[in-house]
């Protein structure tokens, strides 16, 4: 048993918040957080996804539990127990011709769902519909659930198209639910977002990235959020329903991945002593008593 493990306990048999310990990241140090957005959604994103977990990246994965892929999902990342799982809350289903419904079923969260029983597409007409707080609840509870059932290690919570959090009501429910199951959440451990790769046409991601990883601040966790999937014709056939959706949705996917796992984008985080870290990392760390509410603007 090394000195930390036994500092740690002593720490928590004396009731003292793990806060107390060194900061996560030092005041000279910089950190990046990868996390990579929307396994389960389909075969091309679950695919992609087993690239970056191959490369050996330290990233985190976000789940989407009520999507048609997320067995496979399941099964690869049962293959990869490095990576820091997380569940990807879902009250939306965005494509257009593809679309998905509430794990609990359409009859247990009626206000959540439209007229053939298929999460809204947006926020605003998600919450245009009036949804009844009990009913988020028992949605989130059930895709919660479903995770755990699912043999994975369950770290994290996040929100697909921040719907999740689209309120402080809804926002409370999702922080209330972390607390009872015992997981952490993203954005909660005063990451830096820095976003930008998203927005960026596909031919300047890679740029784009390494602009980003060489304006990270240190003594903060900078969080990249990366939407990954292969070019297939199954992915070149989705289209947002939502207008500020990027077109050609499938080449900024492929774009995304193929500048995540670059050797330039390898080569800067040795260059800058960058530290790759995860949710799994921050909860041996700090655990969820170093959580804290972000700026609610997020």
């Amino acid at each position: 048993m090394n000195r930390r493990f036994i500092l740690i306990l002593v720490l928590e048999c004396a009731n003292v918040p793990l806060l107390a310990q060194a900061p996560v990241v030092a005041h000279n140090e910089k950190a990046v957080l990868i996390r990579c957005d929307d396994l389960g959604m389909c075969h091309a994103v679950n695919t992609a996804a087993e690239q970056v977990l191959q490369s050996g990246i330290p990233v985190s994965v976000s789940v989407m539990f009520a999507c048609p892929w997320y067995q496979e999902a399941v099964e690869i990342l049962k293959q990869y127990p490095h990576a820091s799982v997380g569940i990807h809350l879902t009250l939306n289903a965005e494509w257009k011709s593809y679309r998905w419904g509430p794990v609990s079923g359409k009859l247990a969260v009626p206000t959540l769902v439209d007229s053939v029983g298929y999460f809204f597409p947006s926020r605003a007409a998600l919450f245009g519909n009036g949804p009844r707080l009990k009913e988020i609840e028992i949605e989130l509870r059930a895709q919660i659930d479903r995770a755990l059932k699912s043999g994975l290690r369950i770290d994290y919570l996040d929100y697909h198209m921040g719907a999740a959090v689209n309120t402080l009501d809804t926002r409370g429910l999702v922080e209330s639910l972390a607390k009872e199951y015992g997981l952490a959440i993203s954005r909660y451990f005063g990451e830096v977002d820095a976003s930008g790769v998203y927005s960026a046409k596909p031919e300047a991601k890679l740029d784009t990235l390494l602009v980003k990883l060489a304006n990270s601040p240190t003594g903060k966790i900078s969080l990249l959020v990366f939407h990954i999937g292969l070019q297939t014709p199954e992915m070149d056939a989705l289209v947002d329903l939502n207008a500020v959706g990027p077109r050609d949705m499938s080449k900024h996917r492929e774009a995304e991945l193929r500048a995540l796992l670059s050797p330039a984008v390898r080569d800067a985080l040795r260059r800058d002593s960058i530290r790759t870290i995860t949710y799994k990392d921050l909860l041996e760390s700090v655990g969820v008593a170093g959580m804290k509410r972000p700026d609610l603007k997020e």
